[in-house]
C-alpha cells in the first residue's frame, strides 16, 4: 500500500511538472541541510564551498554535488552528526549512492544504464575468460589442434597469430563504441547541470584549475595534505598514491598503444617492438604501474570501512580493478613469452582481458573518472562567479 501511495504521489508530482528525487537524492538533500547549518567541513574538499552556494538542492544540484565528491572520508570522520547520532550524516556513502545511480541515468543508449548494477567481479573475470578462450578456440582451428597453443614463436610475431587487420577489425568498433557511449552520456550529465552551477561558460583559468585537481588527485589529501581515511580513523596517502600508479600506468599503456599506432601507419614500422624502442617503454612502466597500483587499490578496497562509499557498489568496483591488473599482468607476460613456445596462449589471455575492459568501460567505474573531471570544471567555474546568496567561501 505505502509503495502504491509513493507511486500515486509521484505520477501527480510528475503531472504538475515537479521533478521528483529519488530516495537516494532525498537523502543526500537532507544531509547537504545540516551540513550547511553547521559548515564545519568547508575546507575538506570541493563539495562543501559548492554546497555554500545553494539554499536549496534540486536535482541537478546533487547530481553535481554527488559527482564532486571524492569519497575521502574526511567529512565522515570529523562530523559531530555521524551516525550514531540521530542526524546520522554520512555524506560519502549518500553521495557514493547518488552517483552510481546518476552513471545508469545518464547511460547511453539509457537501456543499458542497468548494466552499470550488473557490472561485478564475477561478470568481468567470465567476459575475460569467455573471450580468451573463444581466441583459443580460433588458433586451435586455424592451427589444426591443441599442438597449436603450444609451438616454437612463428616469425612475425603475435601478428603471424592474429593477422593485423583482423586484430583492428575487433576492438576498433568497441573502443570505438566506449567512446561514443561514455562521451554522449557525459554531455547529458553537462547539459543538467550547466544551469545548476551558474550557466557560465568554460575559461582558461576554470580549464586549469581543473585540470591541476584531477591530474594531482588533490581531493584525496583529505582536505589537509595528510591524505584521506580508509578502515579507521588513521589518515594515509596511500588512496592517492595507488590511484596516481593506476591512472598514470593506464594513460601510458594508452600512449605506447597511440605510438604503436602511429608507427604502423604513419612510418610503416611493424610491430613487434623492442626495447629501448618508445611503445616499448611506454608500455613496460605503464603495465607495472598499473599493476602495482590496482593490486594496492584491491588491497585498500578489501580493508575499507563499510561506512564509507556504497557497499552494492563493490562488486563493480572490484571488477574494473581486476580487469585493470589482468590486462596490465597478461601484457607483461606476453612480452616476457616473445620467443617461446607460450606466445599463442598468452596472447589470447591478454587480448581477452583488453576486450573485455573495453566491452564494460561505458557501464562501469571507469565513468566516475569522466564524470568527476565534469564536476570539477563545472565547479572551477562556478566558483568564479558572485556567490547568489552571499553567504560561505571558495
Amino acid at each position: 500500500m505505502q509503495a502504491l501511495e509513493a507511486l500515486v504521489r509521484d505520477a501527480s508530482a510528475l503531472a504538475d511538472g515537479e521533478i521528483v528525487l529519488s530516495p537516494p537524492e532525498t537523502e543526500v538533500a537532507r544531509q547537504m541541510q545540516i551540513c550547511n547549518a553547521c559548515r564545519y567541513c568547508e575546507g575538506f574538499c570541493a563539495v562543501f564551498p559548492a554546497m555554500t552556494r545553494r539554499l536549496e538542492f534540486g536535482k541537478a544540484d546533487i547530481h553535481f554535488l554527488a559527482n564532486l565528491c571524492h569519497n575521502c572520508g574526511a567529512c565522515l570522520h570529523a562530523c559531530q552528526y555521524a551516525p550514531p547520532h540521530a542526524f546520522a550524516v554520512n555524506v560519502p556513502q549518500a553521495m557514493a549512492q547518488v552517483r552510481g545511480q546518476t552513471y545508469a541515468d545518464y547511460a547511453w543508449p539509457r537501456a543499458l544504464g542497468a548494466l552499470y548494477q550488473r557490472n561485478g567481479l564475477t561478470l568481468a573475470l567470465a567476459l575475460a575468460g569467455g573471450l580468451a578462450l573463444f581466441l583459443v578456440l580460433a588458433v586451435v582451428l586455424q592451427g589444426q589442434g591443441l599442438a597449436a597453443l603450444w609451438r616454437t614463436s612463428p616469425t612475425g610475431g603475435f601478428y603471424a597469430i592474429f593477422p593485423h587487420n583482423l586484430l583492428v577489425g575487433l576492438f576498433a568498433p568497441v573502443f570505438l563504441f566506449a567512446t561514443l557511449a561514455l562521451a554522449l552520456g557525459v554531455r547529458r550529465f553537462w547539459r543538467e547541470v550547466l544551469p545548476a552551477t551558474s550557466g557560465a561558460a568554460l575559461t582558461p583559468p576554470a580549464t586549469a584549475e581543473a585540470a591541476d585537481a584531477v591530474l594531482r588527485l588533490k581531493y584525496l589529501d583529505g582536505g589537509h595534505g595528510e591524505g584521506c581515511h580508509n578502515e579507521d580513523d588513521a589518515h594515509t596517502l596511500a588512496r592517492r598514491r595507488m590511484h596516481h600508479l593506476t591512472f598514470y600506468g593506464f594513460m601510458l599503456c594508452f600512449a605506447a598503444t597511440s605510438v604503436a599506432t602511429l608507427y604502423h601507419y604513419a612510418f610503416g614500422w611493424v610491430a613487434p617492438y623492442e626495447l629501448p624502442s618508445l611503445p616499448k617503454l611506454l608500455g613496460v612502466v605503464g603495465g607495472i604501474s598499473l599493476m602495482v597500483g590496482t593490486a594496492g587499490l584491491w588491497r585498500l578496497n578489501l580493508r575499507r570501512h563499510p561506512e564509507h562509499g556504497d557497499a552494492a557498489q563493490k562488486p563493480m568496483d572490484r571488477g574494473f580493478i581486476a580487469l585493470l591488473f589482468l590486462t596490465s599482468a597478461s601484457g607483461l607476460a606476453l612480452w616476457l613469452a616473445r620467443g617461446t613456445p607460450a606466445l599463442a596462449l598468452a596472447l589470447c589471455l591478454h587480448l581477452g582481458a583488453v576486450m573485455a575492459l573495453f566491452a564494460t568501460l561505458p557501464y562501469g567505474k571507469f565513468a566516475h573518472g569522466i564524470f568527476r573531471t565534469a564536476a570539477l570544471l563545472r565547479h572551477a567555474v562556478e566558483k568564479r562567479q558572485p556567490n547568489p546568496i552571499g553567504l560561505g567561501s571558495d
